[in-house]
C-alpha cells in the first residue's frame, strides 16, 4: 500500500511539474523586487515599496499595531524621486503624515519618448501626502521637489513645476499639437530656451500638514529647514516678465508666520546650511552681473539675533591666499558646537578667451612622463577637479577675523574629526605618490593634522598603505598598515603610535588573500563611547581592543571561529557613532560551512557567547528600526523564495509577511539551489552551487552551463530574478529551460591564473558528470570580464566543452598590459602586478607568464564553438581584446562570433541591449548543447546594410 501511494505521489508530482510551463523573455519586466523600506519614528508605520524591472513601482504603508494598509500606485520614495533632506525620509517627524512621489505611469513616459518629447514637455511627478491618522491622500500635481524638516512639526515645503504657458501662442501650439498626435495627451511646452526654467525659481508652498495653514512664495529656487522646523530660508530668483518679483534671500518663521528679508536683491545663493541648535544659518551667494562669467561668491551668515545676513567671508578676507576666492562649488557646514564654519575656496579660474576662432586652433592632448595623473586620468576628473574646492574655516565669534585655510592641491583631502569640534581636522595627500598608482593600484598617502585655528600641519603618518581615521572624540588617529599587517593608533595629545594588534594568534587581516598584493584588512566596526576601544574584525570574530593597545577581548568569545561563523555588526542607528556601553549590539551571521545567513545578539557588557536570534537557508537584508521604537523591518528570500518584506516587534523571535512578491512564479517550472563539494587534482577543498530544474528527473541527462566569476558559493541562498542581465549569466533562465548551471568557487596561485581555472573549474565540472544525469558531451560555460578571460582560457587548454559564451574577455596580457581602463582614466598595469590579473610581476620581469596566461597565443588550439562580447564604449576591458579574440579564430576558421553593442559598456546598461543578449545567449547554447535550430545571426550573420532593420532571431535548418 506504501509503495502504491508513494507511486501515486509522484505520478501527481510529475503532473503538476509537467503544467508549469519554463520562463521565457516575456516576463522579465513585470518580475518584482523588494525596494526602500522605512519607518515612521514612533514605529506605527512602517513602508516599503516593490519595484517592476519595467513598469509601475507601487508604495506600501502598513500599520504595524492594527494591519490597515495604504497602497500608492506609482509611488516611489524621495531617493528615488524628489530631493528631500539627507536621511530622504518619506515620514513627518510627529509620524502622522507621508509624503512621496508618484512617477506618470510608465507607458505615458514610453509614449513621450517615442514622441521624442523635450523634458519640459514630459509629463512631471505628482506630489502625494498620507494622513496616516485619516488614510486620505492628497495629490499635488506638477511638483518637483519636497522637504521635511528633521524634527518638530509635521511642515511640508514643496517647490512647484514651472506652469504651462496658456498663451494664445502656446494655446495655438497646444491644438496644432493635438491635431498632429491625433487627440493623445498632450504634454505642455515652456515657451522659453531650455535651461531657463532651472535658472528662474517657481511657486514654493509651505504647509502645515496638521492645521492645514499654507503659505505660498514666488520664483522660489534654493530652500531648506532648520533641524527643529522652526525657521525655512529660500532664495527667490525674481522673472523676467514680472519686474516687482521678490528678489534675494528671505527667513521665514514657521511658527510666528514673521518673514525676515536677510538678503535684498537680485544673486544666486544656494547651499542654504543651519547649524545643530537651528539658531544660525550661513549660504554661498553671488550678486555678479548676470552676464560675468567668473562669479563673485561670498559666505553669508545670519543668526536669530540679526535683521539680515551678513557677508562673513568675501575675497578680500584676511588668510584668503593670493589669486583665489570662496567656491561656489564648495560646501557650508557648521561644527557640531556652532562656533566654527567650514567652507571651500578655489583658485580665480580664467575667463575664456572669446576672441579665439575654434576651428583655426588645434585640438590635443599632451602626454607628458612628470605628469602626476596620465592623460585620460585627468581628463576623466576635469569636470570634478575644475569645481574641486579646498576645505577652509573661520571662527565665528573669535576676535581676530581671518580665514584658516587647511588644505590645499598638494594636501586637498580633510575630514573633520568630532563633527567638527575638534582642534583640527584631518587631512591627507597622496601628492608624490601618484605616478607609482599606475602599476600599484593602491592609494599610498600622508597624513596630517591640521590645526584649525593657525593652519599648521603636523605630519603624522607617511607612505601609509592603507587607511586611517579619526575616532569618534578626536583622541586617536586609527589605521591599518598593509605593509605589517597590523592595526596601529597615534595619540593625538602625546604623540605616541600603538601596535595594537600585536603578538596576537587573531588574524585582522584577509586569511584567504590570493592576489599579489599585501592583504586588507577584514575592518572595524567602530568605536566605544569616550574613545574608550575600538572594535575590530578578524575573519570571523569581534574583537575589543584599548586604542593603547594593552587590553584586548574577544567580544563574540571565539563563537564564530569555532563555529565557522562571520560576525559583523549591523548598523540599525542611521545617525550612529560610537557604541555606548550597554549597548547591545545586532550581529549580522554568515556560517561558511552551510552558507545559511542569519542573526545574533551580543551585550557589550556581558562575557557570553553571542545570543542565536535566527540562522536558515535564506538570505536576509539589512534591517531597519524605528528610531523610537522596537520594531524592525527586513525582507528575506532564497533561490526558490521570492523575497518579500517582514516586519517584527520581538527581535525577530517572529514576523509578520507584508508581501507577496511575483505570484507568477508558480506558474513556471524554477529550480533548487544546492551546495557542491569537491577536492582539485592538488588536494585543495572547494565549494560550488549547482541549480536544477524544478522538475529534475534523476533518470534524464541533462545539459550543464558553468558559470563563474572568483567565488560565487556564499550567494547559494540568493534569490535570482529572471532579468535580461548586463552579462552574467541568467541562472533561472536557463534552469527554467532544462539546463542544470554549476557555479564554481576559483582560488588562485599567483602567476598562473588560467592554470588555476583549469585546477577548479574543470575539477568540478568532473566531479558532477560523474552523476548519470549530467550529459558530459553538452556542457557549456559562460563568464563576463574576468570571467570572460577564464572562458577564453579554458577553450584554448581542453576541449570538454561544447561551447562558449565569453564577454568582455582579456586573451592577450601582454597588450592589455599597458592599456587604459576608460571609465577612470588608469593605466591598466596595476591590474596584472597586484591585482585580480594576478600575474605579480612586471611584463619586463615576468614575460613568460604574461605569455601563458595569454589564450590568444593558443588559438590553433581551440575547438570549441564561442560567442564574444566586446563593446566599443567598454571602459574597463580594452574592446581590442574581443577583437583580437575574434580575428584571430576567423583567421584559423574556427567557429567565432563577436558581439559589440554600439556605445554601450563593460556590461550592458540599456535595458534593449539585455533583452537582446538573452535571446542570443539561449539560441546559442540550445543549438550546440540542445541540437535545437540555429538562428539567422549565426548562420548567416547580419550584413552592415541590413542594421537596424533585421536581427537575426529567425530559426533555420542552416547550418553555422
Amino acid at each position: 500500500m506504501q509503495k502504491k501511494l508513494t507511486l501515486l505521489f509522484l505520478l501527481f508530482a510529475s503532473v503538476v511539474y509537467a503544467q508549469k510551463k519554463p520562463l521565457d523573455h516575456s516576463v522579465y519586466d513585470k518580475w518584482e523586487a523588494v525596494g526602500v523600506k522605512q519607518f515612521s519614528n514612533n514605529g506605527l508605520w512602517a513602508a516599503y515599496v516593490i519595484n517592476q524591472q519595467e513598469g509601475d513601482a507601487n508604495l506600501y504603508f502598513q500599520n504595524s499595531v492594527t494591519a490597515q494598509k495604504i497602497q500608492v500606485s506609482r509611488g516611489t520614495p524621495p531617493q528615488l524621486g524628489f530631493e528631500v533632506r539627507s536621511n530622504s525620509t518619506l515620514f513627518s517627524a510627529d509620524s502622522k503624515f507621508a509624503a512621496f512621489a508618484i512617477k506618470p505611469w510608465y507607458k505615458d513616459t514610453r509614449l513621450a519618448k517615442i514622441k521624442k518629447k523635450k523634458a519640459d514637455e514630459m509629463t512631471k511627478d505628482t506630489l502625494g501626502i498620507a494622513n496616516l491618522t485619516t488614510l486620505a491622500i492628497t495629490k499635488i500635481p506638477r511638483v518637483k521637489s519636497f522637504k521635511f524638516p528633521e524634527n518638530g512639526a509635521a511642515l511640508l515645503a514643496y517647490n512647484l513645476e514651472k506652469a504651462p504657458d496658456t498663451s494664445k501662442k502656446a494655446k495655438s501650439a497646444d491644438q496644432a499639437t493635438k491635431q498632429k498626435n491625433d487627440g493623445e495627451e498632450d504634454y505642455f511646452a515652456d515657451d522659453e530656451p531650455a535651461g531657463a526654467a532651472a535658472k528662474e525659481g517657481t511657486d514654493l508652498i509651505v504647509k502645515n500638514l496638521t492645521t492645514g495653514i499654507e503659505r505660498a512664495y514666488k520664483f522660489v529656487g534654493d530652500y531648506a529647514f532648520s533641524k527643529d522646523g522652526k525657521q525655512l530660508v529660500f532664495a527667490c530668483t525674481g522673472s523676467k516678465k514680472d519686474k516687482t518679483a521678490p528678489q534675494g534671500v528671505f527667513l521665514l518663521n514657521t511658527e510666528t508666520g514673521v518673514l525676515k528679508t536677510l538678503v535684498k536683491g537680485k544673486g544666486n545663493f544656494k547651499n542654504f546650511t543651519f547649524d545643530d541648535e537651528s539658531e544660525h544659518l550661513a549660504f554661498l551667494g553671488e550678486t555678479s552681473p548676470e552676464k560675468t562669467e567668473i562669479k563673485d561668491f561670498n559666505v553669508y551668515y545670519n543668526s536669530l539675533t540679526l535683521d539680515t545676513a551678513q557677508i562673513l567671508v568675501d575675497n578680500d578676507m584676511p588668510g584668503m591666499p593670493t589669486k583665489f576666492a570662496v567656491s561656489g562649488d564648495g560646501k557650508v557646514t557648521f561644527s557640531k558646537d556652532g562656533n566654527r564654519l567650514f567652507f571651500g575656496i578655489a583658485p580665480i579660474k580664467k575667463a575664456k578667451d572669446t576672441t579665439l576662432v575654434d576651428f583655426e586652433n588645434a585640438k590635443l592632448d599632451i602626454w607628458g612622463y612628470k605628469d602626476d595623473y596620465l592623460q585620460p586620468m585627468q581628463l576623466k576628473n576635469a569636470d570634478r577637479e575644475a569645481k574641486r574646492s579646498y576645505l577652509t574655516a573661520i571662527d565665528i565669534y573669535g576676535t581676530d577675523p581671518k580665514i584658516v585655510p587647511l588644505t590645499d592641491a598638494k594636501l586637498p583631502d580633510a575630514n573633520l574629526v568630532n563633527e567638527g569640534n575638534a582642534a583640527f581636522v584631518l587631512a591627507s595627500t597622496d601628492y608624490g605618490n601618484r605616478i607609482p598608482a599606475q602599476w600599484t593600484g593602491g592609494s599610498v598617502r600622508d597624513y596630517y593634522l591640521v590645526d584649525t585655528k593657525t593652519g599648521v600641519r603636523k605630519k603624522i603618518l607617511e607612505s601609509l598603505d592603507g587607511n586611517a581615521s579619526a575616532s569618534p572624540d578626536g583622541n586617536y588617529i586609527l589605521y591599518y598598515d598593509k605593509k605589517v599587517k597590523l592595526w596601529k593608533t597615534y595619540q593625538v595629545t602625546t604623540g605616541k603610535t600603538s601596535i595594537i594588534t600585536a603578538n596576537m594568534t587573531a588574524k585582522f587581516y584577509d586569511e584567504e588573500n590570493d592576489v599579489p598584493d599585501d592583504p586588507n584588512s577584514y575592518g572595524v566596526a567602530g568605536w566605544l563611547e569616550e574613545d574608550k576601544a575600538v572594535l575590530l574584525y578578524d575573519r570571523y570574530d569581534i574583537w575589543q581592543i584599548s586604542p593603547d593597545g594593552t587590553s584586548a577581548k574577544n567580544l563574540t568569545n571565539g563563537f564564530g571561529r569555532t563555529n565557522n561563523i562571520t560576525f559583523r555588526v549591523e548598523r540599525i542607528n542611521p545617525d550612529f557613532r560610537f557604541f555606548t556601553k550597554k549597548e547591545v549590539l545586532w550581529l549580522d551571521a554568515f556560517n561558511n560551512t552551510t552558507k545559511e545567513n542569519g542573526f545574533y545578539r551580543k551585550a557589550l557588557n556581558d562575557n557570553k557567547v553571542p545570543e542565536l536570534v535566527i540562522m536558515a537557508p535564506f538570505k536576509y537584508s539589512n534591517l531597519v528600526k524605528a528610531k523610537d521604537a522596537d520594531v524592525i523591518l527586513f525582507d528575506k528570500g532564497n533561490y526558490t523564495i521570492s523575497p518579500d518584506v517582514y516586519l517584527s516587534k520581538d527581535n525577530l523571535k517572529t514576523a509578520l509577511k507584508l508581501s507577496s512578491t511575483n505570484p507568477q512564479q508558480a506558474n513556471y517550472n524554477w529550480g533548487t539551489a544546492e551546495l557542491v563539494k569537491w577536492t582539485t587534482p592538488k588536494g585543495y577543498k572547494s565549494d560550488g552551487i549547482l541549480y536544477k530544474p524544478e522538475n529534475f528527473d534523476p533518470n534524464k541527462k541533462y545539459p550543464m552551463i558553468v558559470y563563474f566569476y572568483e567565488k560565487l558559493s556564499e550567494g547559494l541562498y540568493a534569490y535570482n530574478a529572471p532579468a535580461p542581465t548586463p552579462s552574467r549569466l541568467n541562472i533561472p533562465f536557463f534552469v527554467s529551460n532544462g539546463y542544470l548551471v554549476f557555479a564554481p568557487d576559483i582560488s588562485y596561485e599567483t602567476g598562473h591564473p588560467g592554470k588555476s581555472a583549469e585546477e577548479f573549474i574543470n575539477s568540478g565540472v568532473e566531479s558532477l558528470k560523474k552523476n548519470a544525469w549530467v550529459d558530459g558531451t553538452k556542457i557549456g560555460i559562460q563568464g563576463q570580464s574576468w570571467g570572460g578571460y577564464q572562458v577564453a582560457h579554458l577553450i584554448t587548454a581542453t576541449n570538454m566543452y561544447a561551447a562558449a559564451w565569453a564577454g568582455a574577455p582579456v586573451v592577450n596580457m601582454t597588450s592589455a598590459y599597458g592599456g587604459i581602463r576608460w571609465e577612470s582614466g588608469m593605466n591598466r598595469q596595476f591590474q596584472y602586478e597586484k591585482t585580480q590579473s594576478r600575474i605579480g610581476a612586471t611584463l619586463w620581469e615576468k614575460p613568460e607568464l604574461y605569455i601563458e596566461n595569454s589564450p590568444l597565443f593558443n588559438l590553433p588550439k581551440v575547438k570549441t564553438p564561442v560567442v564574444i562580447m566586446s563593446n566599443d564604449a567598454d571602459g574597463a576591458v580594452p574592446w581590442y581584446q574581443g577583437i583580437e579574440m575574434f580575428t584571430g579564430l576567423k583567421r584559423l576558421g574556427k567557429p567565432v562570433w563577436l558581439l559589440n553593442y554600439n556605445n554601450e559598456a563593460h556590461n550592458l546598461v540599456l535595458r534593449q541591449n539585455r533583452k537582446d543578449i538573452q535571446i542570443r545567449e539561449q539560441q546559442f547554447f540550445d543549438y550546440y548543447l540542445k541540437g535545437a535550430k540555429a538562428p539567422i545571426w549565426m548562420t548567416g550573420g547580419i550584413p552592415a546594410i541590413d542594421k537596424g532593420r533585421t536581427w537575426g532571431f529567425e530559426l533555420t535548418d542552416d547550418k553555422p
